[in-house]
């Protein structure tokens, strides 16, 4: 693992969190596993990261990966040293790496990264992890069957916190709303228009977009001055109506009003958020599942990470 800090382990420790919810934790939580070195600049963290999963810290990424000889290696650095990170493994023949998102810093970086994946160099899984929990999975496989009707509408919420600017919440956290709008759809969402400044911190920034050819409008607003972390995408169909998110996951359908007579209203059916998610453990098995040839490509490759920053790039430039 090159970065040993919250994503990468500490946030194991966290006592609100699902199990496992860190790379080291998952790794291990898969049983097929066996962490071989964390390397980190910060001396204190290589420390932690040793005590916590009994492997050695490195302070050079490169004598790790020389010395260890990984199958997988997690990049879990900032978006910065992605790249870098990603070409020296496939230099140094690693066969799977699991990178963090957002894929890169910046665009020209990004579809470096995506053009060492089509190479073939190296397997990339980047942790998009809602690919891999089963409330996705489970509202994925509702728009396949249509079990509400047709999908009219999306709409999505991003807050995080009063001060973020709304430009860093999208970069950062934004990256798992829209590639998870690009994974439950199939799609891949084109803007058409931004109202608000993406460079501020005040109120809200609302993107708007369009999947399936044009025909099938999305909104997403990112805010900030709140008080919370929020992250919602609701779903309007038909026939009835999903919300699902961070702690959401409400399912509606159409039926006869107890309101109003001649009328329909939608009526909550009586779902609950699978326990456990799994979407870490999810992410790494697939990892494994790569590493051992048992399969050939990630469900979240660089490539959809790619598509999800092309969204954020193109929101950050419109008026």
């Amino acid at each position: 693992m090159i970065g040993t800090g919250r994503i990468a382990s500490l946030l194991e420790e966290d006592p609100l969190r699902e199990k496992p919810c860190t790379h080291a934790g998952a790794l291990v939580a898969t049983g097929r596993c066996t962490i071989v070195g964390g390397a980190d600049h910060d001396e204190e963290r290589r420390r932690l990261f040793s005590r916590r999963w009994g492997a050695p810290g490195f302070s050079d990424p490169l004598e790790m990966i020389r010395t260890t000889a990984p199958k997988i290696l997690v990049v879990a650095t900032h978006p910065d040293s992605h790249e870098r990170y990603v070409a020296m493994a496939a230099r140094e023949g690693v066969p799977v790496v699991v990178c963090e998102k957002p894929l890169a810093h910046t665009m020209a970086s990004a579809r470096r990264i995506a053009r060492i994946e089509k190479k073939g160099d190296l397997k990339i899984l980047v942790n998009h992890e809602r690919r891999f929990s089963r409330d996705y999975e489970l509202v994925r496989d509702a728009l396949r069957s249509r079990a509400l009707g047709s999908l009219l509408g999306i709409t999505a919420t991003l807050f995080f916190g009063k001060n973020q600017p709304h430009h860093r919440v999208l970069h950062h956290d934004g990256t798992h709303l829209i590639d998870a709008i690009h994974f439950l759809t199939d799609d891949t969402l084109r803007v058409r228009r931004r109202v608000g400044a993406v460079r501020g911190r005040r109120s809200s920034v609302f993107v708007h977009g369009v999947l399936k050819n044009g025909k099938l409008p999305v909104v997403i607003e990112v805010g900030s001055e709140r008080d919370y972390l929020h992250l919602e995408i609701r779903l309007s169909f038909s026939s009835g109506e999903i919300r699902l998110g961070n702690g959401i996951f409400s399912w509606s359908r159409s039926e006869v009003s107890p309101h109003y007579s001649s009328y329909r209203s939608l009526q909550e059916l009586p779902r609950l958020v699978p326990e456990p998610t799994g979407y870490f453990l999810g992410m790494m098995n697939e990892a494994v599942a790569l590493a051992e040839g048992r399969q050939e490509r990630s469900r979240s490759t660089a490539a959809d990470a790619l598509a999800a920053l092309r969204v954020i790039h193109e929101a950050s430039r419109r008026v």
